[in-house]
C-alpha cells in the first residue's frame, strides 16, 4: 500500500501515531496520520488541499470512544492549543467556547462570570466538540437545551455557522453530516450568582464522584438508555444488572463494580477486549430482558 500523500501544515502531521494515549481508555492502535493544526486557518488549508478520498476524523480528549487496535485510516484531527481553546463572555447571558475546550472549563467560565444554566457541564467528561457531536448532556440537561450556534468547517476547509435549530438534535445524536468539524459554539444561559452556581456544580461533581468510576481507565456511559415501543424508559446500568454482569471481565477489561454502564480498563486490556466485552453484556441483555442495549461509546478503526 503506497504511503498516504499529505499537503504541507504549519502545525504537527504525525505518521503512524499511536493513539492510546490520546484516549480515555488507553486503548487503539496507530493512525496513519494524526494532525494537530496550529489554527483554522492551518486546518482550512490542509482540508482544501488533501485529496478528498482520504477519510478525516476529528477526536476530542477521546472521553466517549473506542479506538481499534488496528488504529485509524486516514487522518486523525486533534484540535489542540489556545487557538482551539478560548472562551468569550457575551451580553446576554452568553458564552462562546473554542471545540477544544473540556466541557468541565466550561462550566467553570460561566459560573465565573454569572451565567447559570450550563453547570450540567462539570459532569460531562470531554470537549465541546464532542458535546455538540453526541448532544452530551446528564442530570436532566442536554446540550440542545444550552446551544445557540456552531461554527463548523467543511471537508473543503470552508467555515459555516448553523443555529442549533438545524442540528436536529436527539439523543445522544446530531443530524448533521459526519464529516463536519467543529470550531466553536455560542452557549445560551441565564444570569445568576456565581457562589449559587458554584455550589449547584459541587453538587453535581460530588454525585458523579460517588456514583462513576471516574479515576478509572474508562469512556463514560457505555450504552444509551433504551426507550420500549411503550414509550417507557429503561436504565441500562439496571439492564446490566439484573444480567448479573457487574464485575465481569474479559482479557483486561471489566465492568465496573460501582456503575454498571461503564467499562474499564484494569490495566492491560486492548480495544478488542472492551468491545468484546461490550457485545456479551448486549448478548446477555438481549437474552435476559428481549431489549437490544445500544451502544453510546463510539467504536471507530480497523480491527486488529
Amino acid at each position: 500500500m503506497s504511503e498516504l500523500v499529505l499537503p504541507p501544515a504549519r502545525g504537527q502531521v504525525l505518521r503512524g501515531e499511536m493513539l492510546a494515549p490520546f484516549t480515555w481508555f488507553r486503548v487503539g492502535g496507530p493512525a496513519d496520520a494524526l494532525f494537530l493544526p496550529a489554527d483554522a486557518e492551518d486546518l482550512a488549508q490542509f482540508l482544501a488541499a488533501l485529496p478528498g478520498h482520504v477519510f478525516v476524523l476529528p477526536i476530542g480528549v477521546g472521553s466517549n470512544v473506542i479506538i481499534r487496535d488496528g488504529g485509524i485510516e486516514g487522518v486523525v484531527v486533534r484540535l489542540l492549543g489556545r487557538n482551539f481553546q478560548g472562551i468569550e463572555v457575551l451580553p446576554e447571558a452568553r458564552l462562546k467556547a473554542g471545540a477544544g475546550v473540556l466541557d468541565a472549563v466550561l462550566a467553570r467560565a460561566a459560573a465565573k462570570a454569572g451565567i447559570a444554566g450550563l453547570e450540567f457541564y462539570v459532569g460531562v467528561p470531554g470537549t465541546v466538540g464532542g458535546a455538540l457531536t453526541m448532544n452530551a448532556g446528564c442530570y436532566g440537561r442536554e446540550t440542545r437545551d444550552v446551544l445557540v450556534e456552531a461554527t463548523v468547517m467543511t471537508r473543503l476547509g470552508e467555515r459555516i455557522t448553523i443555529p442549533a435549530s438545524e442540528f436536529g438534535f436527539s439523543y445522544r445524536h446530531n443530524a448533521l453530516p459526519p464529516d463536519l468539524i467543529f470550531l466553536d459554539a455560542t452557549f445560551q444561559g441565564a444570569p445568576g450568582v456565581p457562589e449559587t452556581i458554584e455550589r449547584r456544580m459541587a453538587e453535581i461533581t460530588a454525585k458523579r464522584e460517588g456514583s462513576q468510576p471516574i479515576r478509572e481507565k474508562t469512556g463514560g456511559s457505555t450504552f444509551k438508555n433504551p426507550t420500549l415501543p411503550s414509550g417507557d424508559k429503561l436504565s441500562a446500568w439496571m439492564l446490566v444488572d439484573e444480567a448479573g454482569l457487574r464485575g465481569r471481565k474479559r482479557g483486561g477489561a471489566q465492568v465496573s463494580e460501582k456503575h454498571a454502564n461503564f467499562l474499564i480498563n484494569t490495566g492491560e486490556a486492548t480495544a478488542a477486549d472492551i468491545e468484546g466485552l461490550g457485545e456479551e453484556i448486549r448478548a446477555a441483555v438481549l437474552a435476559k430482558n428481549a431489549v437490544e442495549l445500544e451502544w453510546e461509546i463510539k467504536r471507530l478503526g480497523r480491527a486488529q
